[in-house]
This record gives structure tokens, C-alpha cells and sequence, in this order.
């Protein structure tokens, strides 16, 4: 800036001067001609310009800035709203406004220390051997499907092996997963068997991320049953699973990215939504790419850890010995118990639905322990309670025809959104237009009679009304109890009984002597 007050002043400064200088300090011509008048009224902003912010008074981040930053995981407006908190408690000093609290955090902070995971640098674990670790996770795909006529996007379940990249096994629910997703990618990625292998067997851990789906107790009962440990990782550790976030990570830019409905692609103008004549996939379509796309990485792609393998060739490099479960035990230990039930003539009784199969003819009787995939509520597994023996499946009795499931389901929608609506309208309120100033005036008269019925209404759908205190009478309390009564009974000191002759002495009427004396 000194050198270009001393050309203004020399008459030798020119635009060209100007450019250059804007170009070095990549800033635009009109903050150099600013800069320039300014150093023209104040000698000391003649300095250099990172010079003369420093001899400004300027906000600085603060350590305190620093840990509500990283609280707020990097969210500036969070923690300017705490800021403005704290300062009207009067616990410290007004901050500056939000523009000027980014560009403070993008001035004293690196890029490391404003998004770690971002610009952080991860160790590698070292390759170990096949089946050691196996990482799992659910993955919303970006792309709608055709789903029963709805547009939806899926879920992926899948399960990769860490030290050969292959996809083991995995499971596409159309809505949202749940513990019968995992179920279903575990089941395939255990077995060994087409059309699953070779890839299969028993492996030592499994990574999971505090997914209540992975850690629910269906499904560490299974992991339990079949000697598979299960590592679960701090919250917000994505980079602790890197293989199965990279597979994330390559099935939506290798496949996703290039299908029909795909929701991340950029749309012409500012509309966010897809075209109306767009012709999305059916789930079976996209079901039938997925897996052919998951078999071509298994046994095309080449990915760079593997040095110009791909991971079928790696696993059939690898020598270590399979912990192989049998079919018929797989299935067992993949489903959920529900306990022993008594096989009657009416079938098996099983929340509140009876379940009958054709082998059942002759057992009446026997004890049985039903074993049930979650969510198929129209089939169960029976397998026999003492020696464990499968018996056979049941099927639900008097099940409903498919007719009746859609009619059911279009009466379920069609009162979901009449709720909806009379819900939206009675949270309504509207007010009177003014043309002056005037305090608001709610509109929607009612009468005393129409409140009086709401809130009888209202009052009859509390739960004190719904209690039936005198359907069943209570019971005596054991002898054993202290009750209160007992109680009483221990505590009050009791009088003496007075003998027969002094109470008859006190009944009869007073005598006297022959003195005179009463006796």
C-alpha cells in the first residue's frame, strides 16, 4: 500500500498497478482503490494489510469458543445463540455478530480444527486374515424405487469382510430396517452355499455403531449362539468402520448415481423435486442390479489395498480354515424364541392368533418351543421342547385374503389423513384483519354448550376413566403381611382384665357398716 501512495504521489499510479495488486493479493480492484483512499486519510492504515488487521481491535477466537464450537460440532449459529445466552445473564461480553464470528473461526482455526473428520488424518489397521473382522451397517439409498405404487427410497443391510473388501452378505428392505434386516444379511453372509458363496462362514468379530437394530437382543442372541463377538464402536466414529463406510461411499457413485430416481442429481432451474414423467425402478429391478452389482465387486473390481486383486481372489488366497454352521442351525439360531407353548387342539396359541400346520395331526399336548422371524407375523417355526427336534412351521389360521389386506390397508389411509385434517383444523386459529392499531382479536365464537360437550370429551379419554378398579375384587393379604391394622394392633398397650369378684364389686351399689363407713 506504501508503494502505491508513493506512485499516487509521484502521479504515476495507474490502473494497471492497481490490477497487479488486487491479483497478488487476490482480492477485488474496489477494496484496492478502498484501501488506497483510506491509507490517503490514516497514515497507519498505510501498513501491510495483514499488519494493519493486526493493529485493529478485531474478535479473536477464545478457548471458550473453541470447546462450544466443538460441542456444537462445528454449528457457528449454535454457538453464537449460547453466546448471546451467556451475555444476557450477564456472564460475559456481547458477541459480535455471525458473519463476523465465521470469519474469526475461518481466520484462527485451521480446517482440521473446524471439521476433524473432515481434513484429519486416520491410521490404516493392518490387513489381517479372512473372517477375522467383518464391519455392518444400514444404508439409505438416494434413490427412489417403486414400491407398491409409492415412490420410496431403500435401505441397505450388508455385511463385508475387512481383509478381503468382499461383500459377504447383504439384505434390501424397502422401507425402514429393523433386527429382521440384520437377520437376513447375517443368514447370508454366513452361508457358504450358492447363491451366497463362497464367501461365508463364521467370522471372530463384528463391528457395529450403536445401531439399536445390531444391538437389540434378538440379535445378540444370535451372535451369542454362534460364538461371534460383537464390537461396539463410540457414537460419531464413522472412520472406525472405514470399509463398510467406503463401500457406502462406492455403491452410490459406481451404481446409484447412474440410475432412474436417483435423488442427489442436479435438477434444471431451482426445482427440488424430480420430473413427473421420471420412470423409477421397481423394487425387484433395483433388488436384481444391486446384487449383480454386488457380485461384480466381489469378483471384478480390483480395489487399490488389495494390489491388483479382487476380493474373490484374495479370499481363495487365503488359507485360513471356515467356521461352517449348518443350514438347518443357521436358520435355528437367526430367529427369535418366544418361549414354550402347550400344542392344543386348536393349534399353537401365539399372541393372541392361532397357528396350525398339517403335522400337528396326533400331538395334541406335547410341549413346544415356537421360534419366529420378526415382522412375519403370518408364520412361526415349531421345534420340540425337550429334545429340540424341528417339528415343522405353522401358519397363521383364518388368514386374512389379499382383497382384505388392501381394503384394511385403504381404510387405514383413508382415516389417517381424515385425522390428520380435522387435527390441522382444529389447531387452526385465525384473526380479524385490522386497519389500525389494535390488539389482536382471535375469531371462532363457540357456545357454552358446545365447550361443556369438548371437554367432557376430552376429560372421558384420560386415563382415570379408561381404570376399572372393581372388575377384579382384591384379595385378602397373606398372614404373613403387616398390614396397617396388624400394625396398630402391635403398638396400642392393652388394658388388663379385671378378676370376676372385683368387677361384681364394682357393679354392686355402695354398703355401710354398722360404724357407719362405707365399705
Amino acid at each position: 500500500m506504501r508503494r502505491l501512495l508513493a506512485l499516487r504521489q509521484d502521479q504515476k499510479l495507474t490502473t494497471r498497478h492497481v490490477r497487479l495488486m488486487a491479483q497478488s493479493l487476490e482480492v477485488t480492484e474496489r477494496t484496492v482503490w478502498r484501501w488506497l483512499a483510506a491509507a490517503e486519510r490514516d497514515e497507519s492504515a498505510a501498513a501491510e494489510p495483514g499488519a494493519r488487521a493486526q493493529s485493529k481491535d478485531r474478535f479473536s477466537v477464545t478457548p471458550e469458543v473453541r470447546r462450544r464450537l466443538a460441542m456444537w460440532k462445528g454449528n457457528v449459529a449454535a454457538v453464537h445463540g449460547e453466546l448471546i445466552a451467556r451475555a444476557a445473564k450477564g456472564e460475559g461480553e456481547p458477541p459480535p455478530s455471525i458473519p463476523t464470528l465465521h470469519r474469526a473461526i475461518q481466520r484462527d482455526l485451521t480446517p482440521g480444527e473446524r471439521a476433524a473428520r473432515k481434513h484429519d488424518v486416520f491410521l490404516a489397521r493392518p490387513r489381517s486374515w479372512r473372517n477375522y473382522v467383518w464391519e455392518t451397517d444400514h444404508m439409505q439409498a438416494p434413490l427412489l424405487v417403486d414400491v407398491d405404487g409409492k415412490a420410496r427410497r431403500p435401505w441397505i443391510t450388508w455385511f463385508t469382510d475387512c481383509a478381503t473388501n468382499a461383500i459377504t452378505g447383504v439384505a434390501v428392505t424397502p422401507v425402514h430396517p429393523s433386527r429382521e434386516s440384520v437377520l437376513a444379511a447375517l443368514r447370508s453372509a454366513v452361508v457358504s452355499e450358492e447363491p451366497y458363496g463362497p464367501f461365508g462362514g463364521l467370522p471372530e468379530k463384528v463391528r457395529v455403531d450403536r445401531g439399536k437394530d445390531f444391538l437389540s437382543r434378538t440379535v445378540t442372541a444370535a451372535f451369542d449362539l454362534l460364538d461371534v463377538t460383537v464390537e461396539d464402536l463410540p457414537a460419531y466414529t464413522p472412520h472406525l468402520k472405514g470399509t463398510v463406510e467406503g463401500l457406502n461411499r462406492a455403491v452410490e457413485s459406481m451404481l446409484l448415481a447412474a440410475l432412474p430416481g436417483y435423488a442427489r442429481q442436479p435438477r434444471p432451474g431451482k426445482r427440488p423435486s424430480r420430473p413427473k414423467d421420471e420412470v423409477l425402478l421397481s423394487f425387484e429391478d433395483f433388488t436384481a442390479r444391486l446384487l449383480a452389482w454386488t457380485s461384480w465387486w466381489n469378483t471384478e473390481h480390483r480395489p487399490a489395498p488389495l494390489r491388483g486383486r479382487t476380493p474373490l481372489q484374495a479370499w481363495q488366497d487365503d488359507p485360513t480354515p471356515l467356521r461352517d454352521v449348518p443350514a438347518a442351525d443357521l436358520w435355528r439360531f437367526t430367529l427369535e424364541d418366544a418361549g414354550t407353548r402347550t400344542l392344543t387342539t386348536r393349534g399353537i396359541r401365539f399372541r393372541r392368533h392361532d397357528y396350525v400346520g398339517a403335522w400337528m395331526t396326533g400331538q395334541a399336548g406335547i410341549q413346544v418351543r415356537v421360534r419366529f422371524m420378526p415382522h412375519h407375523d403370518h408364520r412361526i417355526e415349531v421345534y420340540h421342547a425337550a429334545t429340540g427336534r424341528y417339528l415343522g412351521p405353522a401358519d397363521l389360521a383364518d388368514q386374512a385374503t389379499e382383497e382384505q389386506v388392501r381394503a384394511v390397508r385403504r381404510a387405514r389411509a383413508a382415516r389417517s389423513r381424515r385425522l390428520k385434517k380435522d387435527l390441522e383444523a382444529s389447531q387452526r386459529e385465525r384473526y380479524a384483519a385490522v386497519t389500525q392499531a389494535e390488539p389482536p382479536r382471535r375469531l371462532g365464537a363457540l357456545t357454552g354448550a358446545q365447550a361443556d360437550a369438548e371437554l367432557a370429551q376430552s376429560a372421558g379419554t384420560g386415563l382415570s376413566q379408561l381404570a376399572l378398579p372393581d372388575v377384579i375384587p382384591p384379595a385378602a393379604p397373606p398372614a404373613d403381611w403387616r398390614t396397617p391394622a396388624s400394625l396398630v394392633a402391635l403398638t396400642t398397650p392393652s388394658r388388663p382384665t379385671p378378676p370376676p369378684a372385683s368387677r361384681d364389686r364394682r357393679a354392686a351399689p355402695p354398703t355401710t357398716d354398722e360404724d357407719g363407713d362405707a365399705s
